[in-house]
């Protein structure tokens, strides 16, 4: 059930240019463990169908020769009459499978929706709740932030880990204050101690044994407030509507411009004129908070009405296209 490191890694999101590629019969392959939770876009592999390019290899687990990654590159191909198709072959467990399958789809191709990427992330955590919020956030492409409220959310019947692996493959403690509590006590102890050392012994970074070195030596507590919170304390961890909704808002603009690098590599958008019209416009307004906030601080005095205008008209706008783009998905379905 673990997970390498490298497949939580960068290069684990993108396929080897080294990697094999060979053609296989399309009948000896299995349906992808997709994170698509309504399966293929049936638009989107009439597109792929259409296209003259050669489209990338799909990627197979090659014990089982179940789709990775590449299910609407795989019905195209039998839509154009196809009876093989490219691949290049993932040898990991089963259980590196579907966190595969998540970081091939939120790299490339057709975007995963956000309700997609909160099911993955969810998924990922209840199978691996070693994983940090980082890290998991890292394969799902949402935030930790959002990823810590669909932990919660989805935390019934869980098992629960002290302890996470970050985005660097490092385990360590979900609680900081018993570690530096250790390195305290290790310090006052034997003070001549290497920061090595102490970090070993207490299970800590070795940038936290010197911070809490430092600490002692200016009289503080070894600890931040923020760590002498209890991780498990009886206020974490709850659903409370007022507080998950917070959450949401703050970070769904993230989320949503995470989504921004996928649609650009998109060739149903890319290869056509007001396709690429959209990717222009949405590329431009895939900022974060503080972003926003630098461009308000930027605007002029004279300029506030104005542009206050502008930008409420051009909300509208995007409004209108928002509820228009939601009702032709309602009635494609």
């Amino acid at each position: 059930m673990a997970v390498t490191t490298g497949a939580l890694s960068a290069e684990a999101s993108t396929m080897d240019p080294n990697t094999t590629v060979i053609r296989v019969p399309i009948s000896s392959l299995k349906p992808a463990d997709s994170p698509r939770l309504e399966g293929e876009d049936e638009a989107h592999v009439k597109v792929l169908a259409e296209i003259a390019t050669t489209l990338p290899p799909i990627l197979v687990h090659r014990r089982t020769m179940r789709v990775v990654d590449g299910m609407h590159r795989l019905r195209a191909a039998v839509l154009r009459g196809e009876d093989s198709i490219a691949v290049e072959f993932f040898d990991g467990d089963d259980a590196d499978v579907f966190v595969r399958a998540v970081q091939a789809n939120i790299s490339h191709g057709l975007p995963l929706s956000l309700r997609d990427r909160k099911a993955a992330a969810a998924r990922i955590a209840a199978t691996r709740p070693n994983l940090s919020d980082r890290a998991i956030a890292r394969v799902a492409g949402l935030s930790p932030k959002t990823v810590a409220t669909v932990r919660r959310r989805s935390s019934d019947g869980t098992p629960h880990s002290d302890r996470r692996v970050g985005r660097d493959g490092r385990l360590r403690p979900l609680d900081a204050s018993a570690g530096r509590a250790a390195a305290e006590d290790l310090i006052r102890s034997r003070p001549n101690a290497s920061l090595r050392e102490i970090a070993r012994s207490a299970g800590i970074s070795v940038s936290t044994a010197r911070d809490v070195r430092q600490r002692i030596e200016h009289a503080r507590e070894p600890a931040p407030s923020a760590d002498r919170n209890a991780v498990n304390s009886p206020h974490r961890g709850t659903s409370g509507g007022s507080d998950v909704d917070r959450v949401d808002a703050e970070t769904n603009l993230s989320d949503f411009t995470s989504v921004v690098p996928m649609l650009m590599k998109d060739p149903s958008l890319k290869f056509t004129g007001p396709g690429r019209a959209l990717l222009r416009l949405l590329a431009a307004h895939a900022m974060g908070p503080t972003d926003w906030e630098r461009l308000i601080e930027a605007v002029p005095p004279h300029c506030i009405s104005v542009v206050g205008d502008l930008a409420s008209v051009y909300a509208r706008a995007w409004e209108r296209l928002g509820t228009e783009l939601k009702r032709r998905r309602t009635d494609m379905s």
